[in-house]
Protein backbone atom coordinates (compact mmCIF):
# COMPACT_ATOMS: atom_id res chain seq x y z
CA UNK A 1 0.00 0.00 0.00
CA UNK A 2 1.25 3.19 -1.14
CA UNK A 3 1.07 5.66 2.54
CA UNK A 4 2.94 8.76 0.57
CA UNK A 5 -0.05 9.77 -1.47
CA UNK A 6 2.69 10.34 -4.72
CA UNK A 7 3.37 6.95 -6.43
CA UNK A 8 6.65 5.09 -6.13
CA UNK A 9 7.39 6.58 -3.09
CA UNK A 10 6.86 4.00 0.57
CA UNK A 11 7.19 5.11 3.98
CA UNK A 12 11.04 4.18 4.26
CA UNK A 13 11.40 6.27 1.22
CA UNK A 14 9.33 9.31 2.85
CA UNK A 15 11.23 8.86 5.94
CA UNK A 16 14.80 9.34 4.12
CA UNK A 17 13.74 12.21 2.48
CA UNK A 18 11.85 14.01 5.32
CA UNK A 19 15.52 13.10 7.84
CA UNK A 20 17.43 14.55 4.68
CA UNK A 21 15.11 17.63 4.52
CA UNK A 22 15.74 18.02 8.70
CA UNK A 23 19.23 17.91 8.46
CA UNK A 24 19.77 20.69 5.46
CA UNK A 25 17.11 23.14 7.19
CA UNK A 26 19.17 22.49 10.96
CA UNK A 27 22.70 22.46 9.11
CA UNK A 28 22.07 25.92 7.27
CA UNK A 29 20.66 27.26 10.50
CA UNK A 30 23.72 25.97 12.87
CA UNK A 31 24.63 29.09 15.39
CA UNK A 32 28.41 28.42 16.79
CA UNK A 33 28.64 27.85 20.32
CA UNK A 34 31.91 27.86 22.31
CA UNK A 35 33.87 24.41 22.17
CA UNK A 36 33.87 22.48 25.40
CA UNK A 37 35.14 19.30 25.96
CA UNK A 38 39.30 19.58 27.35
CA UNK A 39 39.46 19.12 31.41
CA UNK A 40 42.37 22.17 31.74
CA UNK A 41 43.99 25.38 29.52
CA UNK A 42 43.80 24.98 25.95
CA UNK A 43 47.80 25.55 24.76
CA UNK A 44 47.35 25.23 21.01
CA UNK A 45 45.48 25.56 17.90
CA UNK A 46 45.78 24.05 14.53
CA UNK A 47 43.46 24.33 11.58
CA UNK A 48 43.05 21.49 8.87
CA UNK A 49 43.79 22.22 5.06
CA UNK A 50 40.36 22.08 3.88
CA UNK A 51 39.22 24.51 6.60
CA UNK A 52 36.78 21.78 7.66
CA UNK A 53 38.79 20.51 11.27
CA UNK A 54 40.21 22.33 14.67
CA UNK A 55 42.97 20.33 16.59
CA UNK A 56 43.09 21.64 20.02
CA UNK A 57 46.33 20.24 22.18
CA UNK A 58 45.62 20.84 26.15
CA UNK A 59 47.60 21.17 29.50
CA UNK A 60 45.18 18.31 30.21
CA UNK A 61 47.30 15.68 27.82
CA UNK A 62 44.66 15.45 25.18
CA UNK A 63 44.47 16.25 21.59
CA UNK A 64 40.81 16.65 20.24
CA UNK A 65 39.65 17.06 16.78
CA UNK A 66 36.90 19.19 16.19
CA UNK A 67 34.82 19.69 13.20
CA UNK A 68 34.25 23.19 12.72
CA UNK A 69 30.78 22.91 10.82
CA UNK A 70 29.33 21.19 14.14
CA UNK A 71 31.14 22.14 16.44
CA UNK A 72 31.63 19.21 18.17
CA UNK A 73 34.29 16.99 18.79
CA UNK A 74 35.01 13.73 16.46
CA UNK A 75 38.20 12.03 17.68
CA UNK A 76 40.15 12.55 20.89
CA UNK A 77 43.73 11.71 20.44
CA UNK A 78 45.14 10.22 23.95
CA UNK A 79 49.31 9.10 23.97
CA UNK A 80 50.93 12.34 26.15
CA UNK A 81 52.04 11.95 29.35
CA UNK A 82 51.81 15.75 29.96
CA UNK A 83 50.20 18.73 28.93
CA UNK A 84 50.01 19.21 24.87
CA UNK A 85 51.57 22.70 24.21
CA UNK A 86 52.25 22.36 19.93
CA UNK A 87 49.88 20.97 17.61
CA UNK A 88 49.68 20.96 13.11
CA UNK A 89 48.37 19.24 10.10
CA UNK A 90 49.79 18.20 7.33
CA UNK A 91 48.84 18.50 3.95
CA UNK A 92 47.29 15.09 3.94
CA UNK A 93 45.31 15.18 6.48
CA UNK A 94 47.26 13.64 9.01
CA UNK A 95 47.94 15.45 12.82
CA UNK A 96 51.63 16.00 14.50
CA UNK A 97 51.18 16.76 18.37
CA UNK A 98 54.01 17.52 21.03
CA UNK A 99 54.10 18.64 24.22
CA UNK A 100 55.92 18.84 27.74
CA UNK A 101 56.75 15.02 27.69
CA UNK A 102 59.06 16.02 24.84
CA UNK A 103 57.74 13.60 22.56
CA UNK A 104 56.23 14.01 18.94
CA UNK A 105 53.38 11.92 17.61
CA UNK A 106 51.97 12.25 13.97
CA UNK A 107 48.62 10.14 13.75
CA UNK A 108 45.89 9.55 10.88
CA UNK A 109 42.63 10.45 12.09
CA UNK A 110 40.35 8.03 12.87
CA UNK A 111 43.22 6.02 14.55
CA UNK A 112 43.63 5.09 17.97
CA UNK A 113 47.41 5.20 18.88
CA UNK A 114 49.75 7.28 17.04
CA UNK A 115 51.42 6.08 13.34
CA UNK A 116 55.01 7.58 14.57
CA UNK A 117 56.54 9.27 17.99
CA UNK A 118 59.36 10.72 17.39
CA UNK A 119 61.79 11.19 20.24
CA UNK A 120 65.48 13.35 20.44
CA UNK A 121 64.52 16.08 22.81
CA UNK A 122 64.70 16.22 26.64
CA UNK A 123 62.60 19.08 27.90
CA UNK A 124 59.46 20.00 26.67
CA UNK A 125 58.45 20.84 22.79
CA UNK A 126 56.74 24.44 22.92
CA UNK A 127 56.08 24.78 18.84
CA UNK A 128 56.11 22.95 15.59
CA UNK A 129 56.05 24.47 11.98
CA UNK A 130 55.80 22.26 9.09
CA UNK A 131 57.91 22.90 5.56
CA UNK A 132 56.01 24.39 2.78
CA UNK A 133 56.40 21.23 0.56
CA UNK A 134 55.56 18.83 4.08
CA UNK A 135 58.39 17.47 4.08
CA UNK A 136 60.00 18.51 7.28
CA UNK A 137 58.96 19.16 10.59
CA UNK A 138 61.15 21.93 13.02
CA UNK A 139 60.43 21.58 16.86
CA UNK A 140 61.69 24.14 19.42
CA UNK A 141 62.13 22.94 22.95
CA UNK A 142 62.81 24.19 26.31
CA UNK A 143 66.30 21.66 26.08
CA UNK A 144 67.54 24.87 24.03
CA UNK A 145 67.28 23.62 21.19
CA UNK A 146 65.80 23.19 17.74
CA UNK A 147 65.38 19.79 15.85
CA UNK A 148 64.27 19.09 12.18
CA UNK A 149 62.87 16.03 11.53
CA UNK A 150 62.52 14.36 7.81
CA UNK A 151 58.23 13.06 7.51
CA UNK A 152 59.34 10.64 5.44
CA UNK A 153 61.57 8.59 7.52
CA UNK A 154 61.63 10.10 11.51
CA UNK A 155 65.35 11.32 11.15
CA UNK A 156 66.61 14.47 12.58
CA UNK A 157 69.42 16.84 12.79
CA UNK A 158 69.55 19.26 15.94
CA UNK A 159 70.58 22.99 15.49
CA UNK A 160 71.64 24.55 18.52
CA UNK A 161 73.13 27.95 19.54
CA UNK A 162 69.88 28.88 21.78
CA UNK A 163 71.37 29.80 25.52
CA UNK A 164 67.84 29.46 26.82
CA UNK A 165 64.13 27.89 26.04
CA UNK A 166 63.28 28.02 22.82
CA UNK A 167 59.43 28.76 22.36
CA UNK A 168 58.72 29.59 18.50
CA UNK A 169 59.37 28.37 14.97
CA UNK A 170 58.76 28.97 11.41
CA UNK A 171 59.70 28.38 7.83
CA UNK A 172 59.87 31.20 5.41
CA UNK A 173 59.04 31.01 2.00
CA UNK A 174 62.81 30.06 0.44
CA UNK A 175 62.71 27.16 3.09
CA UNK A 176 65.25 28.98 5.61
CA UNK A 177 63.93 28.04 9.84
CA UNK A 178 63.16 30.77 12.21
CA UNK A 179 63.55 30.09 15.62
CA UNK A 180 63.10 32.34 18.79
CA UNK A 181 63.66 32.27 22.36
CA UNK A 182 63.97 33.47 25.98
CA UNK A 183 67.57 34.67 25.58
CA UNK A 184 66.40 37.66 23.16
CA UNK A 185 67.54 35.54 20.01
CA UNK A 186 66.27 35.26 16.40
CA UNK A 187 67.70 33.30 14.49
CA UNK A 188 67.47 32.79 10.87
CA UNK A 189 69.13 29.17 9.97
CA UNK A 190 69.73 28.61 6.38
CA UNK A 191 68.94 25.01 5.11
CA UNK A 192 70.40 22.71 4.48
CA UNK A 193 74.05 23.84 5.95
CA UNK A 194 72.42 24.77 9.07
CA UNK A 195 74.35 28.11 10.35
CA UNK A 196 72.24 31.07 11.21
CA UNK A 197 71.95 34.01 10.95
CA UNK A 198 71.69 35.98 14.45
CA UNK A 199 69.69 38.86 15.48
CA UNK A 200 69.61 40.14 19.64
CA UNK A 201 65.76 41.61 20.17
CA UNK A 202 65.42 44.00 23.35
CA UNK A 203 62.98 41.56 24.95
CA UNK A 204 62.41 37.59 25.61
CA UNK A 205 60.74 36.34 23.05
CA UNK A 206 57.57 33.95 23.26
CA UNK A 207 56.03 33.19 19.33
CA UNK A 208 57.13 33.46 15.63
CA UNK A 209 55.30 34.03 12.64
CA UNK A 210 56.27 34.25 8.80
CA UNK A 211 53.96 36.50 6.54
CA UNK A 212 53.31 35.13 2.92
CA UNK A 213 55.60 37.49 1.44
CA UNK A 214 57.95 36.06 4.07
CA UNK A 215 58.22 39.36 6.36
CA UNK A 216 58.76 37.58 10.09
CA UNK A 217 56.92 39.54 13.29
CA UNK A 218 58.05 38.07 16.76
CA UNK A 219 55.42 38.26 20.10
CA UNK A 220 57.59 39.48 23.31
CA UNK A 221 57.36 39.29 27.00
CA UNK A 222 57.22 43.15 27.34
CA UNK A 223 53.86 42.89 24.82
CA UNK A 224 55.15 44.21 21.60
CA UNK A 225 55.27 42.79 18.10
CA UNK A 226 58.63 43.64 15.89
CA UNK A 227 58.58 43.00 12.25
CA UNK A 228 61.91 42.01 10.55
CA UNK A 229 62.46 41.40 7.22
CA UNK A 230 63.75 38.13 5.49
CA UNK A 231 67.29 39.36 6.17
CA UNK A 232 66.86 40.22 9.50
CA UNK A 233 66.34 44.04 9.87
CA UNK A 234 63.88 45.61 12.12
CA UNK A 235 60.95 46.95 9.68
CA UNK A 236 58.56 47.75 12.30
CA UNK A 237 56.85 47.73 15.72
CA UNK A 238 53.33 47.86 17.45
CA UNK A 239 52.38 47.46 21.15
CA UNK A 240 49.97 45.02 21.20
CA UNK A 241 49.20 44.21 24.74
CA UNK A 242 50.35 45.37 28.56
CA UNK A 243 50.92 42.20 29.09
CA UNK A 244 53.30 39.33 27.83
CA UNK A 245 52.37 38.30 24.53
CA UNK A 246 52.67 34.48 24.57
CA UNK A 247 50.82 33.15 20.96
CA UNK A 248 50.99 34.85 17.41
CA UNK A 249 48.41 33.34 14.53
CA UNK A 250 48.48 35.38 10.81
CA UNK A 251 45.63 35.36 8.64
CA UNK A 252 46.25 33.59 4.93
CA UNK A 253 46.74 36.09 2.88
CA UNK A 254 49.06 37.83 5.76
CA UNK A 255 47.12 41.24 6.08
CA UNK A 256 46.01 40.41 10.02
CA UNK A 257 47.81 39.59 12.76
CA UNK A 258 46.48 37.99 16.05
CA UNK A 259 48.41 38.15 19.50
CA UNK A 260 46.94 36.69 22.58
CA UNK A 261 48.51 37.86 25.85
CA UNK A 262 48.52 36.33 28.80
CA UNK A 263 46.31 38.96 30.28
CA UNK A 264 43.13 37.66 28.29
CA UNK A 265 43.06 39.82 25.72
CA UNK A 266 43.96 39.41 22.00
CA UNK A 267 45.14 42.87 19.86
CA UNK A 268 44.39 42.36 16.09
CA UNK A 269 46.67 44.11 13.99
CA UNK A 270 46.76 45.25 10.42
CA UNK A 271 50.26 44.16 9.58
CA UNK A 272 51.41 46.64 6.33
CA UNK A 273 50.20 50.06 7.93
CA UNK A 274 51.26 48.41 11.74
CA UNK A 275 47.99 49.70 13.24
CA UNK A 276 46.64 48.05 16.29
CA UNK A 277 42.38 47.30 14.73
CA UNK A 278 40.86 46.65 17.89
CA UNK A 279 41.59 44.19 21.24
CA UNK A 280 39.16 41.40 21.85
CA UNK A 281 38.30 40.88 25.41
CA UNK A 282 37.58 37.37 26.52
CA UNK A 283 36.88 36.30 30.27
CA UNK A 284 40.03 37.97 31.83
CA UNK A 285 42.17 34.43 31.82
CA UNK A 286 45.23 33.93 29.48
CA UNK A 287 44.88 33.30 25.99
CA UNK A 288 47.23 30.84 25.12
CA UNK A 289 46.65 29.52 21.51
CA UNK A 290 44.59 31.85 18.23
CA UNK A 291 44.48 30.77 14.84
CA UNK A 292 42.35 32.28 11.58
CA UNK A 293 40.36 30.46 9.25
CA UNK A 294 40.82 30.00 5.61
CA UNK A 295 38.41 33.41 5.54
CA UNK A 296 40.66 35.25 6.89
CA UNK A 297 38.54 36.65 9.64
CA UNK A 298 37.35 34.26 11.58
CA UNK A 299 39.70 33.57 14.59
CA UNK A 300 39.61 30.62 16.84
CA UNK A 301 40.77 31.31 20.24
CA UNK A 302 42.02 29.14 23.47
CA UNK A 303 42.92 29.59 26.73
CA UNK A 304 43.12 28.88 30.21
CA UNK A 305 39.34 28.21 31.05
CA UNK A 306 39.58 25.50 28.50
CA UNK A 307 36.81 26.90 25.86
CA UNK A 308 37.52 27.29 22.50
CA UNK A 309 35.92 30.68 21.20
CA UNK A 310 35.38 32.11 17.69
CA UNK A 311 35.76 35.73 16.83
CA UNK A 312 35.34 38.59 13.49
CA UNK A 313 38.45 39.39 14.28
CA UNK A 314 37.47 42.72 12.01
CA UNK A 315 34.39 43.56 13.98
CA UNK A 316 35.57 41.98 17.27
CA UNK A 317 32.21 40.67 17.66
CA UNK A 318 32.07 36.98 18.96
CA UNK A 319 30.21 34.72 16.93
CA UNK A 320 28.14 32.54 18.87
CA UNK A 321 30.35 32.76 22.63
CA UNK A 322 28.08 31.80 25.23
CA UNK A 323 30.73 33.48 27.77
CA UNK A 324 31.77 36.60 26.82
CA UNK A 325 33.32 39.11 29.70
CA UNK A 326 34.22 38.25 32.87
CA UNK A 327 32.58 34.74 33.53
CA UNK A 328 31.06 33.76 37.61
CA UNK A 329 33.75 33.54 40.13
CA UNK A 330 34.21 30.09 41.01
CA UNK A 331 35.19 31.38 44.76
CA UNK A 332 32.65 34.09 44.87
CA UNK A 333 30.87 32.58 47.89
CA UNK A 334 34.25 32.60 50.10
CA UNK A 335 34.83 36.62 49.47
CA UNK A 336 37.18 37.98 52.29
CA UNK A 337 38.36 34.23 52.58
CA UNK A 338 42.00 34.79 52.74
CA UNK A 339 42.43 31.07 52.17
CA UNK A 340 40.10 31.18 48.91
CA UNK A 341 42.40 34.36 47.88
CA UNK A 342 45.70 32.13 48.46
CA UNK A 343 44.25 29.09 46.50
CA UNK A 344 42.60 31.20 43.75
CA UNK A 345 45.84 30.53 41.81
CA UNK A 346 44.67 26.88 41.96
CA UNK A 347 41.47 27.62 40.24
CA UNK A 348 42.53 27.31 36.64
CA UNK A 349 43.23 23.50 37.61
CA UNK A 350 41.65 22.03 40.64
CA UNK A 351 37.98 21.97 41.26
CA UNK A 352 36.48 22.29 44.49
CA UNK A 353 33.29 20.06 43.80
CA UNK A 354 33.34 16.74 42.04
CA UNK A 355 29.91 18.38 40.56
CA UNK A 356 31.94 20.24 38.15
CA UNK A 357 33.07 19.84 34.85
CA UNK A 358 36.88 18.35 35.28
CA UNK A 359 39.93 20.68 34.68
CA UNK A 360 43.43 19.82 34.43
CA UNK A 361 44.14 18.71 37.94
CA UNK A 362 42.18 15.82 39.66
CA UNK A 363 39.25 17.68 41.66
CA UNK A 364 39.88 18.45 45.52
CA UNK A 365 36.30 17.24 46.77
CA UNK A 366 37.05 14.94 49.48
CA UNK A 367 40.58 15.94 49.64
CA UNK A 368 41.58 15.11 53.15
CA UNK A 369 42.08 11.54 54.16
CA UNK A 370 42.41 10.72 50.37
CA UNK A 371 45.84 8.71 49.57
CA UNK A 372 47.72 10.63 46.55
CA UNK A 373 46.77 10.04 43.01
CA UNK A 374 43.54 7.83 43.69
CA UNK A 375 41.04 10.19 42.54
CA UNK A 376 38.81 7.68 39.82
CA UNK A 377 39.30 8.76 35.98
CA UNK A 378 41.79 10.79 36.33
CA UNK A 379 45.52 10.12 34.84
CA UNK A 380 47.90 10.42 37.13
CA UNK A 381 51.97 10.42 36.37
CA UNK A 382 53.04 6.63 37.13
CA UNK A 383 55.62 8.16 39.95
CA UNK A 384 52.83 9.48 42.22
CA UNK A 385 50.90 6.10 41.41
CA UNK A 386 53.54 4.54 43.91
CA UNK A 387 53.86 7.50 46.78
CA UNK A 388 52.63 6.82 50.15
CA UNK A 389 51.11 10.22 50.33
CA UNK A 390 47.90 10.55 52.08
CA UNK A 391 46.31 14.25 52.12
CA UNK A 392 46.20 16.49 55.01
CA UNK A 393 46.61 19.58 56.55
CA UNK A 394 50.39 18.99 57.52
CA UNK A 395 51.06 16.96 53.98
CA UNK A 396 49.11 19.73 51.83
CA UNK A 397 51.46 22.60 53.72
CA UNK A 398 54.23 20.56 53.54
CA UNK A 399 53.78 20.30 49.23
CA UNK A 400 53.80 23.80 49.31
CA UNK A 401 56.71 24.71 51.80
CA UNK A 402 59.09 22.90 49.36
CA UNK A 403 57.24 22.32 46.19
CA UNK A 404 55.74 19.72 43.93
CA UNK A 405 58.89 19.06 42.32
CA UNK A 406 60.47 18.06 45.45
CA UNK A 407 57.55 16.84 47.56
CA UNK A 408 55.89 14.82 44.87
CA UNK A 409 58.79 14.36 41.99
CA UNK A 410 56.90 13.07 38.92
CA UNK A 411 54.42 15.27 39.02
CA UNK A 412 52.45 17.65 36.11
CA UNK A 413 51.69 20.50 38.45
CA UNK A 414 53.32 23.62 37.81
CA UNK A 415 55.98 24.27 39.97
CA UNK A 416 55.00 26.75 43.14
CA UNK A 417 55.47 27.37 46.49
CA UNK A 418 53.82 29.73 49.88
CA UNK A 419 56.48 31.00 51.39
CA UNK A 420 54.43 32.07 54.08
CA UNK A 421 53.31 29.71 57.08
CA UNK A 422 50.89 31.66 57.61
CA UNK A 423 49.17 31.54 54.38
CA UNK A 424 49.67 27.90 53.83
CA UNK A 425 47.42 27.53 57.17
CA UNK A 426 45.21 29.68 55.71
CA UNK A 427 45.20 27.31 52.42
CA UNK A 428 44.96 24.23 54.71
CA UNK A 429 41.77 25.67 56.48
CA UNK A 430 40.34 26.37 53.76
CA UNK A 431 40.23 23.46 52.01
CA UNK A 432 39.15 21.90 55.05
CA UNK A 433 35.54 23.68 54.63
CA UNK A 434 35.38 23.85 50.90
CA UNK A 435 36.13 20.35 49.95
CA UNK A 436 34.06 18.76 52.54
CA UNK A 437 30.87 19.72 51.41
Amino acid sequence: MNVSGRPGMNRSALCTKVAALLWTIFAASTVHADMVGHGGPIRALAISPDDDSLLSGSFDTAVIRWSLRTDTAEHVLRYHADGVNAVAFLKDGRMITAGADARIAVWTAGRPEPDRVLEGHVAPIAALAVSSDGTLLASASWDQTVRLWSLSDGTSRVLEGHTQNVNGVAFLPDGRLVSVGYDLALRIWRLPDGQPDIVTLPAPLNAVAVAPDGEIVTGAVDGRLRMLTTDGKVSGEVAASPTPVVALAMSADGALIAAAGIGGTVAIIERKSRNLLRTLVGPGLPVWAVAFLADRETLMTGGADGRIRRWNARTGNPIGSSLVGTPADPLAAYAGDHGADVFRACVACHTLSDKEVQRAGPTLAGLYGRKIASVPGYRFSDALKTMDIVWTPETVARLFEIGPNAYTPGTKMPEQRIGSAEDRRALTEFLARATSR
